[in-house]
């Protein structure tokens, strides 16, 4: 009767303990699905490598060191073929098999460029290959004191002094200047992606001398930016659509007007080619 007794107790004891093995488990499974919630839920490959590396030696040890469901194997699938990349075949080079398909796309964890992201590429080295040409024909025609490029925030900026361009208190373009606006049409036709140009015209705070036909600066500035665009819509056939054009007087100068030096380089046309693309 005792040994009988003592038989009950003991296993009264192990069925009161059942519970923590299920209760094991379930934070077992818990645990795999919020790893596996968090490494899906950025694209992040080294990640992903480390929870399935985790969950794959798991899996094995609790299989008995079988085929795992992460390894590729036909446990789900069914099917009888291997893993190609884990099994090459005999003589072959892995790392050469996988070498074209990364040179066909981008690189694991980076986003494709858009449409118009390489667009705005394209622009960046035309524009870049644009100012190249621009500065080697002004150094080569000896033109460093009357043409200026440089590269600002909104484009390329090619300066032209009115000296260059006009005699005092006109408009009309030089004969002289029509061979370097014709070099920048002939490099303004080969924009082929929707660049748009603006022309501005610029003056010094000198009032206008009764002689000129123009009221004021506001006319003789928009009169010259104008006669450049002129110039290359009607004798360089260039795309109306492409250009823009406005005068600024002596609202913007580039100098003091307090001197002659000053002055002088206020008076000047700028021609921008503007970093975006139309609509």
């Amino acid at each position: 009767m005792r040994q009988r007794g003592q038989r009950i107790k003991k296993g009264g004891a192990e069925s009161k303990d059942r519970w923590m093995i299920t209760y094991a488990d379930l934070i077992t499974l818990l645990l795999i699905f919020f790893v596996i919630m968090y490494a899906m839920s950025r694209l992040d490959t080294e990640k992903y490598k480390n929870v399935t590396e985790s969950l794959q030696l798991t899996f094995n040890s609790g299989s008995g060191g079988g085929n795992s469901v992460l390894d590729g194997s036909n446990v789900l699938t069914g099917s009888e073929k291997p893993n190609i990349a884990d099994h090459p075949a005999p003589g072959s080079d892995p790392k050469s098999s996988a070498a074209p398909a990364e040179s066909q796309g981008p690189k694991s964890g980076e986003q494709p460029l858009s449409e118009r992201e390489l667009a705005f590429r394209k622009q960046e080295e035309q524009l870049a290959n644009l100012m190249s040409m621009i500065e080697q024909y002004v150094k080569d025609n000896h033109l460093e004191n009357q043409i200026f490029v440089t590269d600002k925030p909104q484009g390329i900026a090619i300066t032209l002094s009115d000296q260059f361009l006009f005699d005092t208190g006109k408009a009309d373009l030089k004969a002289g200047s029509e061979k370097m606006l014709a070099k920048l049409g002939s490099l303004f036709s080969q924009l082929n992606l929707g660049t748009k140009i603006s022309i501005e015209g610029h003056t010094d705070n000198q009032p206008i001398v009764h002689t000129s036909k123009y009221q004021d600066n506001w006319e003789l500035s928009g009169a010259r930016a104008l006669s450049v665009l002129r110039y290359f819509l009607d004798v360089m056939q260039l795309d109306p659509d492409s250009f823009q054009y406005a005068g600024y007087g002596d609202t913007h100068p580039a100098a003091d007007n307090a001197t002659k030096e000053g002055r002088q380089k206020n008076r000047r046309v700028e021609i921008t080619v503007l970093r975006q693309l139309q609509r």
